[in-house]
């Protein structure tokens, strides 16, 4: 499974989903890839306000606020589409 975290330095909030993140990865498996809102004009103005966001899969984006319920949520749902 492939996710995206669209973010940009300095975000307390993306260190956050990060660290959880790293906390569910063993047992979800997936690749994270990070996107930095302010190297592309599109994603910063589609995103400016609402970081940390999450794609998950290509489908789903995860917008905050993030707990790890929900992240567990969406992350085992798109396991369950993929399977």
């Amino acid at each position: 499974m492939q996710l995206t975290l669209y973010g940009k330095p300095d975000c307390p909030l993306c260190d956050e989903l990060k660290a959880e993140l790293q906390v569910v990865q063993p047992t979800i498996g997936f690749t994270l890839h990070e996107r930095n809102i302010e190297d592309n004009a599109n994603d910063f103005a589609r995103f400016r306000y609402l970081i940390p966001v999450l794609d998950i899969d290509g489908g789903e984006l995860l917008f905050p606020p993030h707990t790890r319920y929900r992240l567990v949520q969406a992350l085992q749902a798109a396991q369950a589409r993929t399977a």
